[in-house]
């Protein structure tokens, strides 16, 4: 990839790391395991972002 890259890519790009993050341990524990897996999390490889 570009190291230069448009402010818009670089802007969903940054998004989309932090919309990736796992559940937090404590969500985990205060559903007692009943929600473990965010239904947003996306792959690198499987997924691909929108250019």
């Amino acid at each position: 990839m570009a190291r230069n890259k448009p402010l818009g890519k670089k802007l969903r790009m940054a998004k989309a790391m932090k919309s990736n993050s796992s559940v937090p341990t404590w969500v985990i524990l205060k559903t007692d395991g009943k929600v473990r897996r965010t239904p947003a999390q996306r792959n690198w490889r499987r997924t691909k972002l929108k250019p």
